[in-house]
Parts: C-alpha cells; sequence; structure tokens
C-alpha cells in the first residue's frame, strides 16, 4: 500500500477517458501536475476501496500519507508523496486539500457509508470530489475565488453523477451513498445495499439525487461563463461529458436491471466539437 504509484502507467490505464481528454489539452507543465493529482487521489482511493487488509491497516496506510504530506511541506523525506514536490511548488498546491481528500477516503475505511444523511453525504461529497477540485483549479490557472466556487459545485456534481451511475458496484461492496433523505422522499426504508437498490422505488430517490446535480452544474456553469475561458477549457468539458452521462441516466430511470451509463467514442467526439474544445 506504501509504493509510490505509477503515473506513466496511470496514464495509459485512462487514456480514451473524459478525464485523459481534458487532461490532452492542458499546456506539458499543466498536465503533468493534473497528473500527479491525480496519482495521488488514485493511490488514496485504492487503499479506501480495494478491501485489502483489515480496516486498521487500510487506516493505517491513509496515515502514513498522513505523514509523507507533512514532511513534503516541511521540506523532509516525503516517502511516497515525493512524486508531488513539483507539482506543489509550480501550482502553490495546498497541503489542506490533499489532506480532505484522505479524510474522505477514510470515512470510508472507517465503515462501509449506507444511507448517509443529507449533511454527511455534501460532507463527503466535498472531501472527494470538491476538495481535488481546489487543487486542480490552481493547475487552471483560474483566479482564487471563482476556482473554490467552481470546485465546491462542479466536484459535488460531479460525484453525485458518480454516485447514481454506481449503485451497483458499491451496492456488491456494501455501501450506500444515495442519502436517507432521498430514500425517505421515495418510501424506501433503510436496510443492506443490496434489498434497497433493488426497490423500484430508487428511481424517485435517484430523481432527487439527479435535481441536486443539476442544481450544481448549473451553478457550475454560471462561474465558468464568468472566467476566463483558457482557464476552463478542462473542467468544462468534465461537466459537459458527466451531464451529458447525467442526462442518459434520467431518460433510462434506475429502476433495476440497470445498465451502467457510459459515453460512446462518438458521443465523446461531440461533446468535443459542441463545446469548442478541439485543437
Amino acid at each position: 500500500m506504501s509504493t509510490p504509484p505509477d503515473i506513466a502507467a496511470l496514464e495509459a490505464k485512462v487514456a480514451g477517458s473524459s478525464f485523459y481528454a481534458a487532461m490532452k489539452m492542458m499546456p506539458p507543465k499543466g498536465r503533468a501536475g493534473m497528473f500527479a493529482i491525480y496519482a495521488f487521489c488514485r493511490a488514496v482511493d485504492d487503499i479506501a476501496d480495494d478491501q485489502q487488509g483489515s480496516r486498521p491497516e487500510r487506516a493505517a496506510a491513509l496515515d502514513q500519507w498522513r505523514r509523507d504530506l507533512d514532511a513534503l511541506y516541511a521540506g523532509g523525506d516525503a516517502g511516497q508523496a515525493a512524486f508531488l514536490a513539483e507539482a506543489v511548488r509550480e501550482f502553490g498546491l495546498e497541503k489542506d486539500d490533499f489532506v480532505a481528500v484522505i479524510d474522505g477516503m477514510a470515512m470510508d475505511v472507517a465503515g462501509d457509508i449506507v444511507a448517509p444523511d443529507a449533511a454527511m453525504l455534501d460532507l463527503y461529497c466535498d472531501r472527494v470530489a470538491s476538495a481535488v477540485g481546489r487543487l486542480s483549479v490552481k493547475v487552471f490557472g483560474m483566479e482564487r475565488d471563482a476556482g473554490i466556487e467552481l470546485s465546491h459545485h462542479l466536484g459535488r456534481a460531479l460525484q453525485l453523477t458518480n454516485i447514481l451511475r454506481d449503485f451497483d458496484e458499491d451496492a456488491g461492496i456494501g455501501r450506500l451513498y444515495v442519502s436517507s433523505d432521498a430514500l425517505a422522499v421515495a418510501g424506501v426504508p433503510i436496510t443492506d445495499p443490496a434489498t434497497i437498490v433493488a426497490d423500484p422505488r430508487i428511481d424517485a430517490a435517484a430523481r432527487v439525487l439527479a435535481a441536486e446535480a443539476r442544481r450544481h452544474y448549473a451553478a457550475a456553469d454560471q462561474v465558468m461563463r464568468s472566467s476566463r475561458q483558457g482557464d476552463t477549457r478542462a473542467p468544462r468539458l468534465m461537466r459537459a461529458a458527466y451531464g451529458r452521462i447525467l442526462d442518459h441516466m434520467l431518460k433510462a430511470g434506475w429502476t433495476s436491471p440497470r445498465h451502467r451509463v457510459s459515453l460512446s467514442k462518438a458521443e465523446k467526439i461531440w461533446v468535443l466539437v459542441r463545446h469548442g474544445l478541439m485543437r
């Protein structure tokens, strides 16, 4: 768990994804910075999600990342976090945002999340998604206040979209991120994740989260319209791709049996052309 990530291997793994398309449009230094952030996120996410080792062992692995980050920012031996040094120096990335991501992963390690209340779900989204956004907008070169606001809204929109897309995958490892508030609106009793996602009323609960995601997408759009276009090329692509995924899910619904939604190559090209992102 303590081996530094292989950034080149990760880059090859995501080739063809919306993330990769967004990163390719960035200048070399920015692209390297974003892949460093991605590699960090992938490493700590694997600790939370790979189900390898006991919970105390995985918590200890996350704590080692905290210590390595402390050392990195103190100018000491950063261990497995050493690969972040150049990006931290080049873009002024803040330690608190890296730590917030670890805190989000620690929520999954401490116990499988099942039907959190709205406040806990929002905190989780802030840590695992908006904190990544706060790191990323520094690489994009956005003005600080606009970048923080974009991170708040787009991070939550993207994470809620992922939650809505990954019902069955999450239930398979004993997790369910649909809020208890949304389940209550739909009249779905809180039992175990597999039973909840098999309940036909899950569609109504999912639409509550989808409406929230759309509100965040709309707020993110407003921020991006007010920002310099060059600074928002990558987030505009991510917003366009994931917003389209959400639209597909809204059309298909969430009643079982579900099929995981993804964009075809043609749709990805359409997104690039439609939003003026092809060079």
